[in-house]
């Protein structure tokens, strides 16, 4: 509790931080080695994390959503980010490759079905993997959907999110020359991969800035200033992924594909304020979906760290369990 303000922290709604009862690392081959985690329970419900970005990684506090009593929660870092290696690498490196690897870590660790729980960019891998193998996934548990469409893109990279917040806009376009304003995925693109680490990890700090100083509605104005290592694999995955919109056959594919997994029982919690990921996407990919949940969050943003956004996770993962 937050005695100053009298409000519940997001901590105050989390399980205690536990320890992994096994971590290692698998050879998906292309030359990549993903990181892999386990807590919780060995013998508990399995439960697949899908973190966001793309390039954002496993943190510790991801353990925290889940019953360890009762869940087992398989943590991993997606290729080229966290402490998967390469890091920052996008050779060979699409969704499809990360559909692959999960497939390939559940096999690995002898899991038939599981429930898939992932936020942002999370939301559609775990979308994207569901759709391709409908048969693996018991429950779907999304945060912050991003259906990986074009609209979304140019929302946040054309303009429409800079509305909000004109200052932090300002920043974020203000390295890109004027003729290159256009198509600032594409402008970044030619930054984050110019071969001059110096160069890479400026613009890589500047990319990331953006997301995260709007990524919670306590913001208060300001770019953070990552890690070097940090911003640099983050940026150049979210733009490799964005450049080449998601890898996905078409602009709307998850949406056109709902069908192959509308018999999958599915919960959505979704900030009210989220200007990363706005809510129409979250709507729309719920609207006429009978088993599926939405739960929209008020005075809550994008991140995962929001008050109102962790106990509501957090209350969906307690009735999965019965709780």
């Amino acid at each position: 509790m937050d005695h100053r303000s009298g409000q519940k922290r997001a901590a105050d709604y989390l399980y205690p931080l536990v320890e992994p009862f096994d971590r290692r690392f698998l050879d998906v081959g292309d030359g990549h080695q993903i990181y892999v985690e386990q807590c919780g329970n060995p013998q508990g419900v399995p439960v697949m994390v899908f973190h966001g970005g793309p390039g954002g990684g496993c943190s510790p506090a991801m353990r925290r959503y889940f019953d360890p009593a009762h869940y087992r929660a398989i943590l991993f870092d997606q290729r080229g980010c966290g402490r998967s290696r390469p890091q920052a690498s996008v050779e060979a490196n699409t969704t499809w490759h990360l559909v692959a690897d999960t497939e390939q870590i559940a096999d690995c660790l002898g899991i038939d079905r599981f429930i898939s729980f992932g936020g942002s960019w999370g939301a559609t891998l775990a979308l994207t993997h569901a759709i391709t193998h409908p048969h693996r996934v018991q429950h779907l548990v999304l945060r912050g959907v991003f259906l990986m469409t074009q609209a979304e893109l140019s929302w946040f990279y054309g303009g429409g999110a800079g509305l909000f917040f004109p200052d932090l806009w300002a920043r974020f376009t203000a390295p890109i020359p004027p003729e290159e304003r256009e198509d600032l995925v594409a402008a970044y693109h030619r930054r984050l991969f110019c071969g001059d680490m110096a160069e890479e990890v400026r613009f890589g700090r500047i990319w990331a800035g953006w997301e995260n100083a709007l990524a919670s509605i306590q913001n208060e104005g300001a770019f953070g200033e990552g890690p070097a290592d940090y911003a640099r694999a983050f940026a150049r995955l979210e733009n490799h992924y964005f450049a080449h919109h998601g890898f996905l056959d078409r602009d709307g594919w998850i949406v056109q594909n709902r069908a192959k997994i509308e018999h999958i029982p599915a919960d959505i919690v979704q900030g009210r304020y989220d200007i990363v990921c706005p809510p129409a996407s979250a709507w729309k990919l719920a609207d006429g979906w009978a088993r599926c949940r939405l739960n929209m969050v008020p005075m809550a943003g994008h991140a995962l760290s929001e008050p109102g956004i962790s106990a509501a996770l957090v209350g969906v993962m307690d009735r999965l369990r019965g709780g």
